[in-house]
């Protein structure tokens, strides 16, 4: 899938996770509560999935810290 194909998909996503972020907020049942935090995993998956497709390397792939060679 094309990058330009792409980011609607991701904006969608994303702005579907605030929105279920901000429902978690607020007084719910228990029923409700799963099921918004079972959408809320699955955005958060399909989202995770369009990304790594969309942009394959990742400059945050790494934690490690850089070796920069000087010796102290």
């Amino acid at each position: 899938m094309m990058l330009n194909e792409s980011l609607p998909q991701i904006r969608l996503h994303r702005n579907n996770i605030h929105r279920y972020r901000r429902l978690l907020k607020t007084r719910l049942t228990e029923i409700e509560r799963q099921y918004i935090e079972r959408r809320l995993a699955e955005e958060q998956s399909a989202l995770d999935s369009l990304a790594a497709a969309a942009f394959p390397v990742s400059i945050f792939a790494s934690k490690a810290p850089i070796d920069t060679g000087a010796a102290q």
